[in-house]
Formats: structure tokens, C-alpha cells, sequence
């Protein structure tokens, strides 16, 4: 039960729910259909040349990623974007990220725009502009001197591998002599070409070391940025699922919070927090949505709400057993809780039972008992009192002769007054004489008619509707109850919603058990044999009937002191 009242603003408010998330996910998607496709590409440099170096130091790796940390940084500040457009004749870049490759020399430049040839060109132009401002760049003032270091580093080499050759030589030739003259000449002429050797490859790696193909602080470009195929987004299913998401989250959120800010009673237990009495009724609403002015004749015994008002009978029966209950006010908390409809109905069921049952509408407000029979409502309640009308000038029986109903009349200046006076005492004393029950119909609890009456009756019957009545109005009219000394014998629940029954009402076991009995019955073509089924019952009728006509003679002979 805690599950399902958790779970029932959800189920309240489905339609909020629903409705944001398909608006929510529409609209994101007519944004995003708007939008143009992006595309991404990057452009990879190295620092240094320690990669192509056969016995690269630690020293040297290290080194390589400081650079590398540092030209990264370098590349995303004013100064290049500035020489890029500049280069570019660009008036702004788009959107771009330099960054160095983690635990390596490499610095990666990724660009993102909507034009995959200005993201190509943007690329390569950033990963130019970072080589010029290398230390060791192709600046046209370095040119000359990078020739002439070119060219020397070109001679040593030759004169490097000729002395090697030379000392190569001499040394086959060493092998083969005897004098030692000549081999003491040998050995002195190897050692002054070894010198020159040794000399030539010290200034050989001093020009090397001025050249980029030695240096550390160095740039190349090892990926130039190629033209993007495909866009990378916009990523519209995501975007349109994220916004669906964001709709649900968001519904989901004003239902619980609309259900909060809610003061109505929306559950049996909020009743029973208010009501110290059990709820004796639990009235469905009808699937047709209409309530209004419905009665449950014969061929409507097999309707849920027909079987829900036969429980609504039985429990009034037991409610008996301590204190007789033949004055019944059925009133309630809040305006349009349908206490006139659930009056009308309990009176009818009653009737069935062969009770003799008076039905006064004491609504002088407002009164509807005469809408539900079609009965006009010139003379009524208010005729008794201001015109000495006698009761059976204003009392009205059904055509079954099951039921005598007293409409209201037109609506007095004071209707406070005449229900409190003593000829109301008289009323309802008579009528408790020649009826088995009255049961009244009176305004909502918080309009001082009703508690009024409350003092003159034997029980109250208060009619709730879940969802709709108020918890400050219920909370106010148990007060008043207790002030003016009613006895409250129950609490209906009415115009219970058929798909929130489980919730209101537990697991609508009655509901379910009379709609599969009626389908039973209509798909067997209700097998009986009707003409022998009524010539039993015609005996028990005819009693019926002689009873109710005693009961209206002396009704009709009756009139107020």
C-alpha cells in the first residue's frame, strides 16, 4: 500500500507526464533540426628528435614532454590565434584545443566547425604558426647561416670518412712491414690522422647541435590535419533523448509536487486520520462520467455502484445493533460531493429490503432530490412549515410504491430558522412513527442547516469524494459534529475513479466481481425461465405492496400540528 501511494501522483498526473515528455522531446528535436553539422579534424607536432635517436636518454624524454606541455600552452593563448587569422585572413577561428599528448612529445591541435575545409585550413595554419616560434624555425634572416652550417657539416663528412679510410689503410699496411723504422712512421702518421679525426667529429657535432636535425627545442609536424568526411554531430537522437529525459524529470517532479500543494483527502487513511468512525461505503464513479441525477433501477442491479450501495445498506444495518439509526442525514464536507446522489440511492436500496422509507430533501438551498425523480418541486418542506400544508398535499410515492419522497419547495428567507423550529421536531417525530427510516438530505456541514439538523437526528452519514474534498472543510466539520453532539455513524467514499479504486479504496474486489457476473449472465442470455421465475416472487410482491400501502394511507392522513 505504501508502493501505490508513492507511486499514485504518477499515476494522477500520467497525462502531465506524458504530455511533457513528448512536448519536451518535439521541440528539441525541431531545434536541433536546425541546426548545421559539425565537423572535426587535428593535427599531430613532435618536439625534438629523440624518437629517431637508436639511444634517446631519460633526460631527453623528460625534457621533450615540458616542451611539449609548454608549446601546448603556447598554442591556445592570443598570440597565435592572432597569427593564425592573420595567415588565414580570417576574422575569428573556431572552436579549438591544443593539448599535449599525456607521458609523450607529441602536442595534438583539434578543430571544430561547421565548415570542414576552414577546420582543415585552421588546423595546419595553428600547427604552422607554433613551428615559427620554435627556436629553431625557417626564419629568412637564418637562412644564409643554415646554409653555410650545411654545407661545412657536408665537407667534414667527407673529410671525416676519408681520414677513416686513410687510418683504415695504414693500419691493413702495419700488418705487413719489418723495419722498424717504417713501422715506428706508421704508427705516428695513424696517430696524427686519429687527432684529425677526433677533431673533425668534435666540430662536426658543434654544427650539428646548431642545426634542427641535433636540437631538442624543436618542432615537427609528423599528421598534418586532414579534410573531415563525416560531421560529428549534432547528435540528434541523443539530444532529443536527453530532452525527452529532462521533460520526464521535470513532470515528474510538478506531479509530486502538485500532489503535495493538493489539501484534498485523497486516501482512506487520510480519512481515517480525520474520522474517529469506519468508512461504510465506497461508491464508484461512473465510467460514462455520469453521476449526476443517476439512479440504479432493476435493470442496473448488476452495476458495481448497485452492489457498492447493497454493502452501503448492510453496514448501516449493523451500525443498528447498538443504537437505532431511523433518522439518517447524509451530508457532507465540501460542495460536489454527490451526498444527494448517495441519499437518493441508500434510500432506494433500503426500500428493497421491504422497509418503509421517507426520503426528505432538507437542502433548502439548493435543492436536487426532485431532479433525480423528475418530480416538480413548487410545493415541498417549506409548505409544511410557512403554509400548513398538509403532508399529503407535498409527499410524493413512487410509481413502485417503494418510496415516499418530500421535495424541498421554494427556497424560504430563513431556512436556518424553520429547520430549527418545533414544527421540524414534529415532522421528523411523525415520520419516525409510520416510516422505517428518513433519511434526509441536508447542504454541506460547514452551512449551519446541517447542524442544525445534526442535533435532531440519530445518526450523520458523511460523504467524502477522494480527491475533490478538502482536508481544512473535513477537518472543520468533525469539529462541528462533536460540538453540537451528533453521532457520526460512517464515512462514504463517492465518485471513487474506477482506475484508482486499488488505491482509494483497496483492491476493488466488488467492482470486479459484479462486472464479470454481468458479462457471465448477458453472454448466457440470462438462462432462466422468467415467466416461472415471477410467478414465484408475485406472492412476495403482492405483500410487499399491501405493506407500503398501509404505509402511504397512513402517511397521507397525517398532518402537522
Amino acid at each position: 500500500m505504501e508502493l501505490k501511494r508513492y507511486l499514485f501522483p504518477l499515476r494522477k498526473w500520467w497525462w502531465l507526464v506524458m504530455a511533457s515528455t513528448l512536448v519536451a522531446a518535439f521541440f528539441s528535436y525541431l531545434y536541433i533540426l536546425r541546426q548545421p553539422n559539425i565537423y572535426r579534424t587535428h593535427t599531430t607536432l613532435m618536439i625534438g628528435t629523440a624518437i629517431s635517436d637508436p639511444n634517446p636518454s631519460s633526460n631527453e624524454f623528460a625534457l621533450s614532454q615540458q616542451l611539449a606541455a609548454a608549446y601546448a600552452n603556447i598554442a591556445n593563448r592570443q598570440m597565435i590565434r592572432d597569427a593564425t587569422m592573420n595567415a588565414l585572413a580570417l576574422d575569428g577561428l573556431p572552436e579549438y584545443v591544443a593539448r599535449a599528448v599525456p607521458n609523450t612529445q607529441l602536442i595534438e591541435i583539434a578543430v571544430t566547425d561547421v565548415d570542414p575545409q576552414r577546420a582543415q585550413a585552421v588546423a595546419n595554419g595553428l600547427a604552422a604558426q607554433l613551428v615559427l616560434m620554435s627556436p629553431i624555425s625557417a626564419q629568412p634572416e637564418d637562412q644564409g647561416r643554415q646554409e653555410f652550417i650545411n654545407q661545412r657539416l657536408n665537407i667534414l663528412e667527407q673529410q671525416i670518412n676519408q681520414t677513416e679510410e686513410e687510418i683504415k689503410k695504414l693500419q691493413e699496411d702495419l700488418g705487413n712491414m719489418i723495419s722498424a723504422q717504417q713501422i715506428d712512421a706508421t704508427q705516428t702518421q695513424i696517430a696524427s690522422l686519429q687527432s684529425k679525426l677526433s677533431t673533425m667529429q668534435e666540430n662536426y657535432g658543434i654544427l650539428l647541435a646548431n642545426t634542427q636535425q641535433g636540437a631538442i627545442n624543436s618542432l615537427t609536424l609528423i599528421e598534418p590535419a586532414a579534410l573531415p568526411s563525416s560531421p560529428i554531430g549534432p547528435r540528434r537522437g541523443m539530444t532529443v533523448l536527453l530532452a525527452a529525459a529532462l521533460g520526464l524529470i521535470l513532470a515528474v517532479v510538478e506531479a509530486y509536487l502538485l500532489e503535495y500543494l493538493d489539501d484534498t483527502l485523497k486516501s482512506a487513511d487520510d480519512v481515517a486520520r480525520l474520522f474517529p468512525v469506519p468508512i461504510i461505503g465506497h461508491i464508484f464513479e461512473q465510467k460514462n462520467g455520469k453521476d449526476k441525477h443517476f439512479l440504479y433501477h432493476k435493470s442496473d442491479l448488476r452495476h458495481p455502484s448497485a452492489e457498492a450501495f447493497r454493502v452501503l445498506r448492510t453496514n448501516i444495518e449493523f451500525a443498528e445493533l447498538d443504537q437505532p439509526l431511523k433518522t439518517i442525514l447524509v451530508t457532507s464536507a465540501d460542495v460536489g460531493d454527490g451526498k444527494t446522489s448517495v441519499a437518493t440511492n441508500l434510500a432506494l436500496f433500503v426500500a428493497q429490503r421491504n422497509k418503509k422509507v421517507v426520503l426528505l430533501d432538507a437542502d433548502l438551498r439548493r435543492p436536487n432530490i426532485h431532479k433525480y425523480f423528475n418530480l416538480p418541486n413548487e410545493r415541498g418542506l417549506t409548505d409544511l412549515f410557512l403554509s400548513n400544508a398538509a403532508i399529503g398535499d407535498v409527499l410524493r410515492v413512487r410509481d413502485d410504491r417503494k418510496l415516499a419522497v418530500l421535495t424541498a419547495g421554494d427556497t424560504p428567507p430563513n431556512p436556518t430558522e424553520l429547520l430549527d423550529s418545533d414544527k421540524m421536531d414534529h415532522l421528523l417525530s411523525v415520520l419516525k412513527e409510520v416510516a422505517d427510516y428518513v433519511i434526509i438530505d441536508s447542504p454541506p456541514f460547514f452551512v449551519a442547516d446541517s447542524m442544525t439538523l445534526a442535533s435532531k437526528v440519530d445518526g450523520v452519514l458523511l460523504v467524502v469524494r477522494p480527491g475533490h474534498t478538502r482536508q481544512p472543510l473535513a477537518q472543520i466539520t468533525m469539529e462541528q459534529i462533536k460540538l453540537v453532539g451528533a453521532r457520526l455513524v460512517g464515512v462514504v467514499l463517492n465518485r471513487i475513479p474506477i482506475r484508482d479504486a486499488d488505491y482509494y479504496a483497496g483492491r476493488s474486489y466488488v467492482y470486479t466481481y459484479s462486472i464479470n457476473r454481468g458479462l457471465t449472465a448477458r453472454n448466457n442470455n440470462f438462462p432462466f425461465d422468467l415467466t416461472r421465475l415471477t410467478k414465484t416472487l408475485s406472492p412476495y410482491a403482492d405483500k410487499v405492496a399491501r405493506s407500503f400501502k398501509q404505509f402511504i394511507e397512513a402517511v397521507i392522513k397525517l398532518s402537522p400540528k
